[in-house]
């Protein structure tokens, strides 16, 4: 798993209950002022504001995506959240934060 902890990107990862289980390098770097790796074992519940937090519930309860862009301070990121699943069965919400271009460009195929 080397690959995901070096990847150029924040990579978070909650189990069923909502506790952080993993973070890569990159999102341990980025909230060092929040804790780090310290992180982990905690509550992603209390560590959102409350729209957020209607969000990651809202992911739990209906195994839908959560996906949308932000920009700050000049950095526009992309958000995926996603849950993941192990024998069909709701484990936990995976995010990935990836700064993306101000303007980048998008190809229709097919």
């Amino acid at each position: 798993m080397e690959w995901i902890d070096k990847l150029d990107g924040n990579v978070i990862v909650s189990d069923a209950q909502g506790k952080i289980i993993y973070m890569n390098e990159k999102a341990i770097a980025h909230y060092e002022k929040d804790g780090g790796s310290s992180l982990i074992g905690k509550d992603l519940l209390e560590c959102h504001g409350e729209a957020s937090r209607k969000k990651i519930l809202e992911i739990m309860a209906t195994g839908q995506n959560n996906v949308y862009t932000i920009e700050k301070r000049g950095t526009k990121k992309i958000i995926y959240q996603s849950p993941w699943f192990r024998g069909g069965e709701f484990r936990g919400i995976i995010e990935l934060s990836l700064v993306i271009p101000a303007e980048m460009e998008h190809f229709v195929r097919g």
